[in-house]
């Protein structure tokens, strides 16, 4: 079950967050003084002596060190300034006919969205690369809802220059990034009416039956107060020969705080026409039940009543969909378990008021934004830019089953939008309490939500070496630590963990987990589709596709895909005596145009993909690039042309998908893509148009995934350990060497039967001083909600005007 309504801003400017009341933010914990080697109190360690006379230094701040980033983050959010004059400037424009939000109608006219515009990378480079010294012009990107006709719409506009003067500023359709038939920056809605189907529709509907709903789970959904059953179906709606098709169907109400509804599914289903916006015009289409269709209310009904008739089974709450911790104690279980610390104190520089990040040889800026969350730019090592851009397109879970509404769900996520749902994250779970917690906002009624500590950036140690070599003489090890940039999106009944990792021999990994309650289809004839995982109850087969733009500069924007064969060979030799020997060798060729752009990973991965820059090989004469593979399983879409889908995903049938930079081809796909999926706002299959891609501008656009047949350890939820999927870009012949030789995290130690005799450590520091356990228990007491700031009216002296959570 999915939430709509929410729409994303971005990462809260530098000045709201200054400005903002005493927010709560992460304490140090318990005052009980739990000791162990290195004592950091509030972020601070006191020297002390030990009985062996070693002195304990004082360890450094632990917060991330403060650092200003060499440029302006031209993908930064709107201030809240700049969002509320867009706000009030629209209102004053007669021919949009805007209607505030919280006096609105569903035959009214509102604003849904107002954001930053990406600015376009043929603007953005001049200015990245030094050459121009004025930042891009910045622009709002605006999505408005025009209910206020028989035929609704969602429109795109590009309101600016900003800031905003009255002698320049203007509004016009926004159409550049988008492909549609007629292209005018509208798509049709098909959710207009939705704050009345409820009412006017399902609760009618669910109301004739009652007697029936009544006799089967001793229940109603009828529109009222006390109703403990709940009507919805599929996503997106059909859309067949002109036609608006539903299908619904009855899910129990759980009645205590777990939001366990998606497994609790009761088996009958209703179709029904809403074409159109008048409900009088609306049509009850026929019923389904235990795998028989009944064409109408009465036809059922008289099914229903008559001998003989099958009564299935409920899906009633219980223990089993609750994630309370149940069963038998496990052995030492209550001591507190292991955790990571960072004894001298943060290792990464961070410009909170431009999001700008160093560590270990990269620095990258975030943005954020309402229909994909976080994003990076201008990622770089060793000060020279690898991926202009990385970040998520479109999530798609996509169902299957025996039953009209599994078999007719397809969520294309960013329609729900990741950034409004990016909440706060749990230190000590999500990430280490030691983070550096940055806040991301949306753009919701005039006014922007802040979700505090929705980001997190922390580097850790990895539970294996980067580096090992043993001789009989020395060992040689090197800590393998990496820093991580992550966010959580709840997106309906699904918790998404965004990761990106980097690692110090210049690897960059991209990987999403996810949790959260599956949703379950009933169980009755659903053997071809999953599993039966309780008593009335089906795992609902379905694929998780998640598509990520990499847009690659390898040394310059001027790059060629390469691909390295292992292939099977028989060869005879100079050395072989004539005879030949079952062996394999490299083959090397180059992806030449976008008619052939589009693949999958090779069988038994005999065949790597390399981003490479031919005109700045190495000394030896091999091109430097960046290999990209993946680093866990990977997924594209299992159902061919979809039904459900039509043009609306075109982006999800492969693994790999490489095109050509275009600055009027910045996504893979549209919020807005499920309400029109013949003709969407963004057909990706038309990017690929036969384009050169040799030394070329490349984008990669790189889907990672789950094939997920949900079984009994699903249940309460999926867990992260297996529903996890990842992708890696690794150096290849980019630089003379291993660049994690530059740390000193690593030691060499000296020995001679059974002696050692020196321990080299490379000039690393080893700090001794004492830990107080406290920073690595927070107190999560101090877990808020959000910070609603006002846009429209808007008072810059008092922004701040209520407190209050999202959902």
């Amino acid at each position: 079950m999915k939430l709509s309504g929410l729409i994303a801003l971005g990462v809260l400017a530098a000045q709201e967050v200054a400005a903002a009341p005493a927010a709560k933010t992460l304490k140090q914990g318990h005052a009980h003084g739990r000791k162990a080697m290195v004592d950091i109190i509030n972020g601070k360690a006191k020297s002390k002596h030990y009985a062996n006379g070693t002195t304990a230094a004082t360890c450094s701040d632990s917060n991330a060190t403060s650092i200003t980033a060499p440029r302006k983050n031209i993908w930064a959010s709107l201030t809240g300034i700049e969002a509320s004059s867009v706000v009030g400037w629209l209102f004053d424009q007669p021919e949009l006919n805007l209607t505030a939000a919280e006096n609105a109608t569903s035959w009214d006219n509102t604003i849904l969205l107002v954001e930053v515009m990406a600015p376009n990378k043929s603007d953005a480079l001049p200015y990245l690369n030094g050459g121009c010294k004025t930042a891009p012009t910045r622009y709002a990107h605006v999505v408005l809802d025009n209910r206020a006709s028989d035929e609704p719409n969602f429109q795109d506009i590009l309101v600016g220059p900003l800031p905003l003067n009255n002698a320049t500023i203007s509004w016009e359709p926004l159409t550049f990034p988008y492909n549609k038939n007629n292209n005018t920056g509208k798509v049709r809605s098909l959710v207009a009416d939705d704050d009345t189907l409820q009412s006017d529709w399902l609760a009618v509907i669910g109301a004739s039956v009652a007697d029936i709903t009544l006799d089967l789970w001793n229940g109603t959904a009828m529109g009222l107060n006390n109703d403990t059953l709940d009507i919805w179906g599929i996503d997106p709606l059909w859309q067949e020969d002109g036609r608006v098709i539903r299908w619904d169907t009855f899910w129990n109400i759980p009645t205590d705080d777990f939001d366990a509804e998606t497994l609790l599914p009761l088996g009958l289903f209703f179709k029904s026409d809403v074409t159109g916006r008048d409900p009088s015009q609306w049509s009850l289409e026929g019923w389904l039940y235990n795998d028989i269709f009944y064409n109408t209310t009465e036809e059922f009904r008289a099914a229903y009543y008559s001998p003989g008739f099958v009564k299935l089974g409920a899906n009633v709450e219980g223990d089993w969909v609750r994630t309370d911790r149940t069963g038998p104690d496990e052995k030492f279980d209550e001591r507190y378990p292991p955790t990571m610390i960072q004894p001298a104190g943060a290792r990464y520089a961070v410009d909170k008021s431009e999001n700008y990040v160093e560590w270990m040889g990269f620095s990258f800026y975030i943005s954020f934004n309402r229909d994909t969350g976080m994003a990076l730019h201008d990622i770089k090592f060793r000060g020279e830019r690898v991926l202009y851009e990385l970040g998520l397109q479109e999530a798609l879970a996509h169902y299957a089953g025996n039953d009209p509404v599994q078999s007719g769900t397809s969520y294309l996520d960013t329609f729900y939008g990741f950034g409004p749902y990016a909440f706060e994250l749990v230190p000590g779970y999500d990430c280490p309490a030691y983070a550096t917690y940055l806040n991301s906002s949306f753009y919701v009624a005039e006014t922007t939500h802040t979700h505090v500590s929705s980001i997190c950036l922390f580097e850790y140690d990895a539970d294996f070496a980067m580096q090992r070599h043993s001789t009989s003489e020395y060992v040689s090890v090197t800590k393998n630590n990496y820093f991580v940039v992550r966010s959580v999106s709840s997106v309906g009944n699904y918790d998404y963990t965004f990761t990106y990792s980097f690692f110090t021999d210049g690897s960059i990994a991209v990987e999403v987990r996810a949790s959260g309650y599956i949703q379950s289809a009933y169980y009755a004839n659903n053997g071809d589709y999953g599993y039966q995982i309780h008593d009335a109850l089906s795992g609902s087969m379905h694929d998780h596709v998640l598509n990520f733009k990499a847009d690659f500069d390898i040394l310059g924007t001027a790059n060629t895909i390469q691909f390295m064969n292992n292939v099977a060979t028989s060869e005879v030799y100079p050395w072989s005596n004539g005879k030949a020997r079952n062996t394999m060798k490299v083959t090397r060729s180059v992806l030449e145009t976008e008619d052939d752009s589009r693949f999958d990973w090779a069988p038994n991965m005999q065949t790597q993909v390399l981003v490479v820059n031919q005109d700045r090989p190495n000394k030896f004469g091999n091109p430097r690039g960046y290999r990209v593979l993946p680093y866990t399983g990977t997924a594209h879409l299992t159902v061919q042309d979809s039904s459900n889908l039509g043009n609306a995903a075109r982006w999800a049938e492969h693994d790999v998908m490489v095109t050509r930079q275009k600055d009027t081809e910045p996504r893979a796909v549209h919020a807005y893509n499920s309400q029109d999926v013949n003709d969407p706002p963004i057909d990706f299959s038309k990017f690929f148009d036969g384009e050169s891609l040799v030394q070329e501008d490349l984008v990669l656009w790189l889907n990672l995934g789950m094939h997920h047949v949900p079984h009994t350890g699903d249940l309460p939820n999926t867990v992260m350990t297996t529903a996890h999927s990842g992708i890696q870009f690794m150096p290849s012949n980019y630089l003379e060497g291993d660049a994690s030789r530059f740390t000193r995290s690593q030691v060499r130690i000296q020995y001679s039967d059974g002696v050692t005799s020196n321990v080299e450590t490379f000039g690393q520091k080893d700090t001794v001083c004492e830990l107080d356990f406290t920073p690595i228990e927070p107190d999560l007491y101090s877990y808020t909600g959000d910070v609603v700031i006002r846009k429209f009216p808007y008072n810059p002296n008092n922004p701040y005007y209520e407190t209050d959570s999202v959902v």
